[in-house]
C-alpha cells in the first residue's frame, strides 16, 4: 500500500499542489471539480485512496505528528489489497462515508430535549461526490462500510444505513484520532451498533435499574423534601451505563474498578448498585453521624460518601468496585482516582500479562465541570505519560445540559463538553439518555475499546436535570423555557417501560410494580432508623485489608528508633552510585557525585542532604517498602543534588542503581509534567492504596505547591478526619530566603500550620469539644490523632530519620517537609553515620550543645527553625562574649507542637529572662503566628513573653531586588545581638 517515506513525501506534495491548492475553502476540501480531481488522484496515486481521512480532513490535519508518521513509515495500511482496490474503484462513496464519520454527529438525535439544532452539513449530500441516490445500481461495500451481511447496496440504501449509524441516537467524533487502526475499529463498531440487539434479560435489567433509580428519587423527595440529594432524575440511564461498563470490563478480566464521581446521582448509585445499605444512608439523611461512637472523625455530607464493595457479575472473580470519597470541589477527585488505580496496577503487576488489565479507572463528570475545571485537562494530560498511565480511563459525562444556572453557551467555548478529550486523541461518543439501550451498547463499546487500545474514551450521556441544581432550588427562575419543556416530558422509565410492554418484553403494569417494591424496601429500611436503639451501625470501613496493621490512635512512640548499623548504611550508600561499565555517566557526575559520595561514606562523616536521603530511601527498599518519588525534575533534583537516575551518554536511558541492588522493594522515579494540582492529587491517590508505599511529591520550589491547594485542603490535611482514610504522603517543599525573589523563596509554612489540628494547649478550655462522638478529646487535652506533621529539619540525619519514621510507625500521616535549598551543600549542614546508628531517631527539638556546657550563664533563649539556624550560629561566633549568654534551640517539628521537649529545653536555663523567636520569613508569614501562643503557654507561669525578630509584614513572600535582599539579610543577622 503506502510503500516508503519517499513515496509518502511525493504523494503528499502532489496532493497539496494539485488538489488542495485550487480546492481549499477556509480549510475545507470542497470544490465543484472535486470528483474529477479525486478520480485523477485515485488513478495516479492509489496509495492515498485507502486513507480517505487524509483527503477530506482540513489542511490543519497535516501537522507535525502526521508528517513525522509519514516520514518514519509508521503509518501502514489497515486495509487488505482487495479492500484497497474496491475503495479505489468507489472512491466517491469512500468520501461520503468518511464525511458521515466526521460530520454525522452534528445531525444526530442526541438531545432528549430537542433544543440543540441538528445540522446536516453539505458534506453529507451525496451529490457533492457525484453520487445519485435514485440510481438502482449497487456498489460493493468491501472495506468501505460495515453493513453486516450486506456486501453491496444502492446509494439510497447506503445513505439510510449511514443515517442510522451516525445520525440517530448516537453521534461519534473519531476523525481527530491520529491512529488509522483505531478509526477503522471504531467505525466498524459504530456501524454495527444499529444491528446489535440486547437480550431480553439485558433489556429487563436495564429497565429495572432505571425504574428503581427513579423510585428512589421519588421516595426521597416524598420523605425528605428539604434535603439536597442531587438526584439522577432526567439521566437515570447512568445506572445501566455503569452496569454495562462493569460487566464488560469484568468479562475482559478486570478485577477492580476505581470510580470517581461528583454529587449528581451519587446516592442513587450507592444504594442502587454499590450495596450501600439504605438504612445507613437514611440514618445519615436524618442528621446523624455515619461514624459510630469511639471513632475519631468529623464525617462528611451525603454527597461525598464513598463505598467499597464486591459485585458478582459473572466473571471469573467478583468485581471489586471502590467509589472514592470526594469534596464539593468539582473534578478534584479525578487525579486521585487515577493515582489509586495506578497503585493497584503496580501492586498486581505480576498477576496480569498486561498490568493495566487488572484494574480500571472510571470517572464520571458533569458537563459544565468537564470544560470549566482545569484539573480535568491536567488529568487528561497524565493519561499517556509513562509514570502515570493506567492503560486508559473510561469517562462518562452525565450531561444535564446546564451547570447550576449556567447554559452551555456561557459555560464553554467548545460545541461539546467532551471536546477537551481531543487533547489526547480520545474518541468522544455522544448518546441520547432517552435511549437506554443505545447507552448500554455504547458503554460496552467503550469498555472494549479501552481493553483493545489501552486509551481513554469519553461517553457523553446527554440527558437533563428534572429539578434544579438541588431539589430545593427553582430552575425556572433562570431557565423557564427549558423547564417548561422538561416538566412536559415523560420520564425515561415511563417511555422505556411502555416500549417494552408494547413488545411483550415485560408485562403490563410492571413499572408500577417495580416502583412499589422499591418503595416498600426503602420503607422497611426506614424502620431501622427510628431511634438509636433500632439503628445498628455497620462495621466501620477503616484500616482493612492491606491496612489491617495500622491504627488510628498512635500506639508507638512518635519517634521510634530508626537507626541502622554503619556498615549497612555504607553498603546502601555505595550501591546508590554503583553502575555497570556500559552506563557512560557524565564525567562531572562521576567526580562530584559518585566519587564524592564514596569518599564521604568511607570517612563516615560530612554526609550531605542528598546522601542522607539516599540512605533513607535505600534502607526502606531493603526492608521491602516501595518508594515512589514524583515531581518536576526529581530524578536529578531541582538543584542537581539527587541523581537517582544516571543517564548514559550512549543512549540517554536512565539507570537506577537502587533497582539493581537486590532490594525487595522497588523505587519508581517519575519526572512529571508541569502540573501541580493533578500530579499531587495523583500521588495522594497512590498513597491511599498500600501503607507499604512511601509516596513523595517534590515541588520544584515550595511555593509551587499553591497550584495544588485544593488537593492539600480537601484531601491531604482532612481526608482522614472526614473519611477515615490514612495517607503517608510526603511533600518536599524547597524553602529558603536566598534572593530568589517573591516566587522561589517561601513554601508558605504558615498555610500548612494553619491546617494542622495538633494539640493546642493555649486554646481556651471553653472551646467546643473537638469531636462530637464520645471520644473525650478536647483542645485542652490535645488531639491525640493529629491530622499531619510539618517539619523543618536542619540536619541531613534528622531528614533521614523523618523519612524512615514515616514508614516505621503503625499509622500513616501526611508529612510536609520544609526542605532546604542553600544548605543542601552547606559545609556545616552535614551529618555522620553515628547520627544514624541504632538507638537514634528523629529529634523534634534540637538543643544547643554549646550552651549546655554552661547553662547557668544563659540569660537569653532563642528559638528558630530551619536554615536560619546556621546564620545565627555564625553570628553568635562572631559576637564572641556578647553571644555567650544566648542558647539557640531548633524546632525541627513544628506540628504537632512538641510541648514537652520545648519545655525541657527551657527548664535547662533557669537564669533566662528573655525568649525570642527568629525567622527569615516576614512577620505575616512563617511559623511565628503558630509558635507564639504555644511558647507563651509554656511561659505562663513566669512574667515572660516570646519576642519576634524577623522581617516586617510584606504583601509578597520576599522582595525581588537583589541588592535590597542583601541589605535585608545583613540588617537581620547583624542586629540579632543588638535586639
Amino acid at each position: 500500500a503506502l510503500h516508503n517515506s519517499s513515496s509518502y513525501c511525493f504523494d503528499l506534495a502532489f496532493f497539496c499542489l494539485i488538489y488542495l491548492a485550487p480546492c481549499i475553502h477556509f480549510g475545507s476540501v470542497r470544490s465543484r471539480n472535486s470528483p474529477y480531481m479525486w478520480r485523477l488522484i485515485s488513478r495516479r496515486h492509489v496509495p492515498l485512496v485507502h486513507r480517505p481521512s487524509v483527503l477530506v480532513q482540513p489542511l490543519v490535519r497535516f501537522n507535525v505528528s502526521t508528517l513525522r508518521s509519514f516520514s518514519s513509515g509508521a503509518a501502514r495500511s489497515t486495509f487488505t489489497q482487495e479492500e484497497i482496490k474496491n475503495r479505489s474503484a468507489n472512491s466517491n462513496l469512500v468520501r461520503l462515508v468518511s464525511a458521515y464519520q466526521k460530520y454525522g454527529h452534528l445531525a444526530a438525535d442526541i438531545d432528549p430535549l430537542g433544543r440543540t439544532p441538528r445540522v446536516r452539513m453539505a458534506e453529507l449530500d451525496p451529490a457533492q461526490y457525484g453520487l445519485d441516490p435514485s440510481s438502482s445500481s449497487s456498489v460493493s461495500l468491501q472495506g468501505i462500510l460495515n453493513a453486516g451481511r450486506t456486501s453491496s447496496a444502492t446509494v439510497a440504501d447506503v445513505i439510510k444505513q449511514l443515517d442510522s449509524m451516525y445520525c440517530n441516537k448516537v453521534g461519534a467524533q473519531i476523525s481527530h484520532i491520529e491512529d488509522e487502526a483505531e478509526i477503522k475499529w471504531l467505525a466498524q463498531r459504530l456501524e454495527a451498533l444499529p444491528r446489535d440487539g440486547l437480550s431480553k434479560e439485558d433489556r429487563v435489567n436495564t429497565f429495572n435499574l432505571i425504574t428503581r433509580s427513579e423510585a428512589f428519587d421519588h421516595f426521597m423527595q416524598k420523605r425528605f423534601t428539604a434535603v439536597k440529594r442531587y438526584g439522577l432524575e432526567g439521566n437515570e440511564s447512568m445506572m445501566p451505563a455503569l452496569d454495562a461498563i462493569f460487566k464488560s470490563s469484568s468479562a475482559h478480566g478486570t478485577e477492580e474498578v476505581v470510580l470517581g464521581m461528583p454529587h449528581r446521582g451519587r446516592l442513587n448509585l450507592l444504594v442502587g448498585m454499590l450495596n450501600y445499605r439504605a438504612r445507613d444512608l437514611l440514618w445519615k439523611v436524618k442528621g446523624n453521624s455515619e461514624l459510630p461512637s469511639g471513632i475519631l472523625g468529623i464525617g462528611d455530607v451525603l454527597s461525598h460518601i464513598g463505598q467499597s464493595t464486591d459485585l458478582p457479575l459473572g466473571g471469573k472473580k467478583d468485581l471489586h468496585v471502590t467509589l472514592l470519597q470526594n469534596p464539593s470541589h468539582l473534578e478534584a477527585v479525578d487525579p486521585v482516582v487515577l493515582g489509586k488505580t495506578r497503585a493497584k496496577q503496580e501492586t498486581h503487576r505480576e498477576s496480569h500479562q498486561d498490568r493495566h488489565d487488572g484494574s480500571l479507572c472510571v470517572m464520571l463528570h458533569g458537563d459544565a465541570a468537564m470544560t470549566g475545571q482545569g484539573v480535568v485537562t491536567e488529568t487528561l494530560a497524565l493519561s499517556r505519560l509513562p509514570g502515570f498511565t493506567t492503560g486508559g480511563t473510561i469517562h462518562l459525562i452525565v450531561n444535564n445540559q446546564i451547570g447550576f444556572t449556567t447554559t452551555p453557551v456561557n459555560g464553554r467555548s467548545t460545541k461539546y463538553s467532551g471536546d477537551v478529550g481531543k487533547l489526547i486523541s480520545a474518541p468522544i461518543i455522544h448518546v441520547n439518555s432517552d435511549s437506554p439501550e443505545d447507552v448500554v451498547k455504547v458503554c460496552r463499546l467503550a469498555a472494549d475499546y479501552r481493553h483493545q487500545f489501552k486509551k481513554d474514551i469519553i461517553i457523553d450521556l446527554i440527558g437533563y436535570r428534572r429539578h434544579g441544581h438541588n431539589e430545593v432550588d427553582e430552575p425556572a427562575f433562570t431557565q423557564p423555557g427549558m423547564y417548561t419543556n422538561i416538566r412536559a416530558k415523560q420520564t425515561i422509565a415511563t417511555v422505556y417501560g411502555k416500549a417494552l410492554e408494547a413488545e411483550g418484553v415485560i408485562p403490563a403494569g410492571e413499572k408500577e410494580r417495580v416502583a412499589q417494591a422499591e418503595h416498600a424496601r426503602l420503607d422497611e429500611e426506614m424502620k431501622h432508623t427510628l431511634s438509636a436503639e433500632t439503628y445498628k451501625y455497620p462495621p466501620v470501613d477503616q484500616l482493612q485489608g492491606k491496612w489491617a496493621d495500622m491504627r488510628q490512635v498512635p500506639l508507638v512512640p512518635s519517634s521510634p528508633d530508626t537507626g541502622l548499623q554503619a556498615e549497612a548504611l555504607k553498603e546502601i550508600g555505595l550501591a546508590s552510585v554503583k553502575y555497570p561499565e556500559s552506563v557512560d555517566v557524565h564525567q562531572r557526575l562521576q567526580r562530584t557525585h559518585c566519587q564524592a559520595r564514596r569518599e564521604r561514606l568511607d570517612k563516615g562523616t560530612g554526609l550531605d542532604w542528598a546522601t542522607a536521603e539516599a540512605l533513607a530511601v535505600g534502607s526502606l527498599l531493603k526492608e521491602n517498602f516501595n518508594v515512589r518519588i514524583s515531581g518536576q525534575d526529581v530524578g536529578r533534583g531541582t538543584f542537581s543534588q539527587r541523581h537517582y537516575e544516571l543517564h548514559s551518554a550512549n543512549n540517554e536511558k536512565p539507570y537506577l542503581p537502587f533497582n539493581n541492588m537486590g532490594a525487595a522493594g522497588r523505587l519508581e522515579m517519575v519526572n512529571s509534567n508541569l502540573s501541580e494540582f493533578a500530579v499531587l492529587g495523583f500521588e495522594y491517590g497512590y498513597s491511599l492504596e498500600d501503607p507499604r508505599n512511601l509516596v513523595i511529591w517534590e515541588a520544584q520550589f515550595g511555593d509551587f505547591a499553591n497550584g495544588a491547594q485544593i488537593i492539600i485542603d480537601q484531601f491531604l490535611c482532612s481526608g482522614e478526619a472526614k473519611w477515615l482514610r490514612q495517607s503517608g504522603m510526603v511533600m518536599l517543599l524547597p524553602h529558603g530566603y536566598d534572593g530568589a525573589g517573591p516566587e522561589h523563596s517561601s513554601s508558605r509554612i504558615e498555610r500548612f500550620l494553619q491546617l494542622c489540628d495538633g494539640p493546642d494547649l493555649s486554646c481556651s478550655s471553653t472551646t467546643l469539644p473537638t469531636h462530637f462522638n464520645n471520644t473525650g478529646l478536647t483542645p485542652s487535652t490535645g488531639n491525640m490523632n493529629p491530622n499531619m506533621y510539618v517539619i523543618n529539619p536542619s540536619t541531613p540525619a534528622n531528614y533521614y530519620h523523618a523519612l524512615r519514621r514515616q514508614m516505621h510507625r503503625n499509622f500513616r500521616k501526611p508529612l510536609v517537609v520544609i526542605s532546604p535549598k542553600l544548605i543542601l551543600r552547606h559545609p556545616t549542614a552535614v551529618s555522620s553515620l553515628a547520627e544514624m546508628a541504632p538507638g537514634t531517631s528523629f529529634q523534634p527539638v534540637i538543643g544547643d550543645a554549646v550552651a549546655d556546657q554552661n547553662p547557668a550563664q544563659i540569660t537569653r533563649v532563642v528559638f528558630c527553625s530551619g536554615k536560619i539556624y546556621y546564620d545565627l550560629f555564625e553570628e553568635r561566633k562572631k559576637a564572641g562574649e556578647a553571644g555567650s549568654n544566648t542558647a539557640l534551640i531548633r524546632l525541627e517539628e513544628l506540628s504537632p507542637f512538641p510541648y514537652d521537649l520545648v519545655q525541657k529545653e527551657m527548664h535547662k536555663y533557669t537564669n533566662a529572662s528573655r525568649f525570642d523567636w527568629v525567622q527569615e520569613e516576614q512577620h505575616n508569614a512563617g511559623a511565628w503566628f503558630y509558635v507564639e501562643p504555644r511558647i507563651n503557654y509554656l511561659l505562663q507561669s513566669s512574667s515572660h513573653k516570646i519576642n519576634y525578630i524577623g522581617r516586617p509584614p510584606l504583601a509578597a513572600c520576599a522582595i525581588g531586588v537583589g541588592s535590597w535582599h542583601k541589605k535585608e539579610v545583613e540588617l537581620l543577622t547583624k542586629s540579632f545581638f543588638k535586639a
